[in-house]
């Protein structure tokens, strides 16, 4: 979705213009919710997973040679970011069942059949882990013949092999992964991503970061830095932290000063483009239930009424589920 050198590392520094006399350094992390989720709180839930498991992925890709980008997504598409009961009540991220071979605790749950028992972990690392022993096995081991950044073989593999028996499953991975640019940790190492959080505390502790960025993440998309609103926020304490005027907030967000923000928006602090990334090209998004064009605009960083024009539309036009979006 964004490019950033080698240097730069996974999280990049941004230097913006300071209200006050100090400088501020906004600092970014991946950007990535698939198509399959509007803008708001469910958005949040996957920026927040990413954020607190990129180090774990990365981890697991430097010992058993499984990219991170597939880890993560498995993880994001097996648990809801987190949030279903497999999750929550077993630490387990991706959907692993007990099998002949499991002799620890587990959790009976629905699935393909009533009554399925799915293994229990005591901590989310530990899920991590047993994922990776689990595709270690022989029925997938074709898979370690792709090189590491073939995010798409993996995930076309993972299906082939049986992973999962959803149809759609390696395309779902795949969507994930390129809407959310996880291949960038497909290029990490552990040391990056050490170095990164260094270099944030060090920020921290010289006042070079103010405390809104203590609650605040800065993520990157098409080329461009958002936020995600939080409860209390209003525009102009976001503007005096951000050095954007509020005016552009507005303007580079398609909103009028009328709209009150609510929590879990994505709030943009640089202008939007006029079309989605190249990785989008030829792809469609989907219109879920609930979803306007203007979550579609937010969600992949494209000014309104260039989705509009995009995609030859009316400006009386109403998106109903299953309305095909060109994003580029």
């Amino acid at each position: 979705m964004f490019k950033i050198s080698k240097s730069q590392h996974f999280c990049i520094f941004a230097v913006m213009k300071r209200l006050k006399s100090f400088a501020l350094f906004l600092f970014s992390l991946l950007s990535v919710p698939c198509c399959l989720w509007a803008q708001g709180s469910t958005n949040r839930a996957y920026w927040a997973y990413i954020d607190k498991y990129k180090k774990i992925a990365v981890e697991q890709m430097q010992t058993y040679h499984i990219p991170a980008s597939i880890t993560m997504a498995q993880g994001l598409l097996e648990s809801g970011a987190g949030r279903s009961r497999l999750a929550t009540e077993a630490h387990n991220h991706f959907g692993i069942k007990c099998h002949s071979d499991w002799r620890g605790p587990y959790i009976v749950m629905d699935d393909d059949l009533r009554g399925e028992h799915f293994r229990k972990y005591k901590t989310d690392r530990e899920s991590f882990i047993d994922h990776s022993l689990f595709l270690k096995r022989k029925r997938y081991e074709r898979l370690f013949r792709l090189n590491i950044r073939d995010y798409k073989g993996w995930a076309r593999g993972l299906k082939a092999c049986g992973y999962a028996t959803s149809p759609t499953y390696a395309e779902s991975l795949i969507r994930i992964i390129e809407l959310y640019s996880l291949s960038q940790l497909d290029k990490m190492k552990l040391k990056d991503l050490d170095a990164k959080d260094r270099s944030v505390s060090e920020a921290k502790a010289k006042d070079q970061l103010p405390a809104f960025f203590d609650t605040h993440t800065v993520y990157a998309n098409n080329g461009n830095y958002f936020i995600v609103i939080e409860a209390g926020d209003d525009i102009n304490s976001i503007s005096e932290a951000t050095g954007v005027s509020v005016k552009n907030l507005y303007r580079y967000n398609d909103l009028t000063p009328e709209y009150g923000l609510t929590q879990g928006d994505i709030l943009y602090l640089k202008n939007k483009k006029k079309k989605g990334a190249k990785e989008f090209a030829g792809v469609p998004h989907v219109i879920e239930v609930g979803q306007s064009l203007y979550d579609v605009s937010q969600m992949y960083g494209i000014h309104l009424k260039n989705l509009y024009q995009l995609n030859g539309l009316d400006a009386d036009y109403v998106a109903k589920p299953g309305d095909l979006i060109w994003v580029r």
